[in-house]
């Protein structure tokens, strides 16, 4: 890591790190989270040097927009560890040279080694939305009112976190050409005693295999018009149609899917559809007609297209010779789903386990709401969406996209041209010497 990196820059590198190694996801977050910490009060301590220097970082005297900087100079920094609850937070203290004035951190005054301090600051930070104002009265009562640091420190440090939420939320989505697109949604609880409202995410893999998190927003409720409002945001920012968009089984987001991309295949998640099919049985045959459920997706020949689609659909003939008698409504689960629950085998063997369900957002999901629950609560919408996307951006950055063999590419060339008569760009690398089978859509 280069020398001349700044402190911040140095634990932003140090939580892209993290999400590059192979330990587990839970504990991947939990030092992340002590990490943000770390990146937090680090840019706040950087931010109040800037206010009392009158000048940012390299930025010199002789600037027309220095010209009422302070007599100084940066020296380097000097680590400083404080005590939280999670454990010893080692920080970089900023050293400062030739000031006519001495320089006091408010931050880091009297009573910041309290263990709830940094926990304040960060609840107070990401999970209720970088409010100046929220921050300011959690750092008040944490640190005492001599400790408080000023407004425009608090708007620097708001502002450097909150502008990167906002620029993603807007950006273009014009060059993301996505193979697949996950659409799910969790619901957080806003407001004592009110109901939980929807958090609706969008994720893709795209013609590269890599994973990319497409849109995140909330909705009053998992309507048709909601669901459609947040899919036109995605085309209106330039977003083209997928070959395959997997979804769970709600009816207002199904019908906004099959407006805005009619000729794109649709999965229902498997996982979901199993939980369905289980609260139609009971306790005592559970473990048998989950078993018999998933051997109708389990195992099937390595060959996409019709070869699989035909064996699944024997296998769920079997299931429901077996189980229609005693449990008719839990075979209907199946059968009258069948077409989206087995779309995925239209696709290249090797994506079968990761399309055939949306359970790696579920799973980041349930971080997040592990996370909320030691708050009791979230202020509003904007805070939740800040604390979603906080989690869901860095554990994106860890998520495994596809493989794209030879063979997978020019299969999934034909499926594109067969969905929407164009033809999906493959590296040079990829695309030689593939050969694949054309393929027919589901009707």
């Amino acid at each position: 890591m280069s020398a001349r990196l700044s402190p911040i820059e140095r634990v932003r590198a140090e939580i892209d790190e993290l999400f590059a190694t192979d330990q587990p996801l839970g504990e991947i977050l939990e030092q992340v989270a002590r990490a943000s910490v770390r990146l937090v009060l680090q840019a706040a301590l950087e931010a109040e040097v800037t206010e009392f220097l009158g000048r940012d970082r390299y930025q010199r005297t002789s600037d027309p927009d220095a010209l009422a900087a302070r007599p100084g100079y940066r020296n380097g920094h000097q680590p400083l560890t404080i005590k939280t609850t999670t454990g010893p937070v080692t920080l970089q203290r900023p050293k400062l040279r030739g000031t006519n004035q001495l320089f006091a951190s408010r931050l880091l005054g009297k009573g910041v080694t309290r263990t709830n301090a940094l926990e304040s600051l960060v609840i107070a930070g990401y999970v209720r939305g970088l409010s100046t104002r929220d921050i300011e009265a959690s750092l008040a009562e944490a640190l005492g009112p001599e400790a408080a640091i000023s407004r425009s420190t608090v708007s620097r440090v708001c502002e450097a976190i909150a502008t990167e939420f906002t620029a993603w939320r807007a950006r273009d989505l014009g060059e993301v050409d996505p193979l697949y697109v996950y659409l799910d949604a969790s619901h957080f609880r806003y407001h004592e005693g009110a109901r939980a409202e929807p958090v609706l995410c969008a994720w893709a893999i795209t013609a590269d295999g890599k994973p990319a998190l497409l849109g995140l927003d909330g909705i009053t409720a998992e309507s048709t018009d909601a669901c459609l409002a947040f899919l036109r945001d995605l085309l209106a920012r330039g977003l083209t149609a997928p070959l395959l968009v997997i979804t769970d089984g709600a009816p207002g987001l199904i019908a906004a899917v099959e407006q805005v991309w009619p000729t794109a295949l649709r999965q229902r998640c498997v996982i979901h559809r199993a939980r369905n099919v289980l609260t139609r049985v009971s306790a005592a045959d559970h473990d048998l007609v989950k078993a018999d459920y998933w051997a109708i997706f389990d195992d099937l020949p390595a060959e996409p297209g019709t070869v699989a689609i035909a064996e699944a659909r024997r296998r769920a003939d079997t299931f429901a010779t077996t189980w229609t008698q005693r449990y008719p409504r839990a075979v209907a689960c199946v059968l009258d789903d069948l077409p989206e629950l087995i779309a995925y085998l239209r696709f290249p063997v090797e994506h079968w386990a990761r399309i055939r369900h949306t359970n790696l957002i579920e799973r980041t999901f349930g971080e997040t709401r592990r996370r909320t629950k030691v708050i009791g609560r979230l202020p509003g919408e904007r805070s939740c969406l800040s604390l979603v996307w906080a989690v869901l951006d860095r554990a994106g950055r860890g998520w495994r996209g596809v493989d794209l063999r030879p063979a997978s590419v020019r299969h999934l060339q034909q499926l594109r041209a067969d969905l929407h008569g164009r033809r999906l760009e493959p590296d040079s690398a990829a695309s030689s010497n593939a050969t694949a089978a054309p393929v027919t859509p589901a009707a």
